[in-house]
């Protein structure tokens, strides 16, 4: 039977403008598993760790930005590791930002602030995409859902 983990999160990160909200897509530096794919904040649990801390964490470690609000997303990205016989499921959070100022880590070799269109296009997997458009429609378009699952910081 495979085993069940809970290892890492995703974090979707957004800036609003007055032409609409921009999502952060950092691309892999060549160094570092999945080199050269656009993905968003994301990052390993620590030990004893909560999954939204985490988010908060790795958000000030790959961009040195910090949220102005932070939600718990409606939806859990996951996937089956056939090499370690283990399904992987994935906290996904949204983090609102105030800037588009970003300093990354060496864990990225350059980043870009995507329409929502765009982001859909430059992320690869499938449950990332999904859970992009979870936080546009819902998060961004501040649905009611969005109020039950903020976390207050």
């Amino acid at each position: 039977m495979p085993e069940i983990v809970s290892r890492v999160v995703d974090c979707h990160v957004f800036y609003k403008k007055n032409t609409g909200p921009l999502y952060l897509l950092m691309k892999r530096a060549d160094a570092v598993i999945y080199a050269g794919s656009w993905r968003m904040v994301g990052g390993k649990i620590e030990t004893g760790e909560k999954a939204y801390t985490t988010a908060l964490r790795e958000l000030k470690e790959e961009t040195a930005l910090t949220p102005k609000r932070l939600w718990s997303v409606p939806y859990i990205n996951s996937f089956y590791e056939a090499a370690k016989d283990r399904v992987n499921i994935i906290p996904v959070f949204a983090a609102e930002v105030d800037t588009p100022s970003v300093t990354l880590s060496a864990e990225h070799s350059e980043y870009q602030w995507a329409s929502y269109a765009d982001a859909r296009v430059l992320l690869p997997w499938p449950a990332q995409i999904e859970g992009l458009r979870i936080v546009h429609e819902f998060i961004v378009a501040e649905k009611l859902v969005a109020e039950f699952v903020e976390i207050k910081l």
